[in-house]
């Protein structure tokens, strides 16, 4: 007789203790809902249980999901064997993507600016003007409408 216990063993005894919990909370709010959705219901845990019967390999959960006592549910990322660099790698895509995003919002309003400046530098350069418009607060607002108004 074989008594020794196999990680395999005691891992898929903790999914099995983990799929009864999340049965049991599943079906304590079943009682509340109205008889065609559980019976939608009833009929689709029929299926699932058929499928599971007919595969002979256990499901390998991708994400272990943790549900606390409050009632939520969140998934988070387990050491398993299958990740490595490529998933680190498919996960930094979405920050490089962020990142790059960002990046070009920002050359994009440095140009802008750049060119409201070199706008305002020319109209100052080519128009005659006495001194005292150059100091005037209201000054590029006007350049800024006439230019718009040309």
């Amino acid at each position: 007789m074989n008594n020794v216990k196999t990680p395999s063993d005691s891992a898929q005894a903790a999914a099995d203790r983990f799929a009864l919990r999340v049965a049991s909370r599943l079906s304590a709010g079943t009682a509340e809902l109205p008889y065609d959705i559980s019976e939608r219901l009833r009929a689709s845990r029929m299926q699932a249980l058929a499928k599971r019967r007919k595969s002979p390999s256990p499901v390998r959960v991708a994400a272990p999901v943790t549900v606390s006592a409050g009632g939520s549910a969140t998934l988070g990322r387990g050491g398993s064997e299958g990740d490595g660099w490529w998933s680190a790698l498919v996960s930094a895509v979405p920050l490089m993507a962020l990142v790059v995003g960002l990046v070009m919002i920002n050359l994009a309003q440095d140009e802008s600016s750049a060119n409201d400046v070199a706008e305002v530098d020319a109209a100052l350069l080519t128009d005659d003007l006495p001194p005292e418009a150059y100091s005037d607060p209201g000054f590029v607002q006007f350049l800024k409408t006439s230019a718009e108004s040309n």
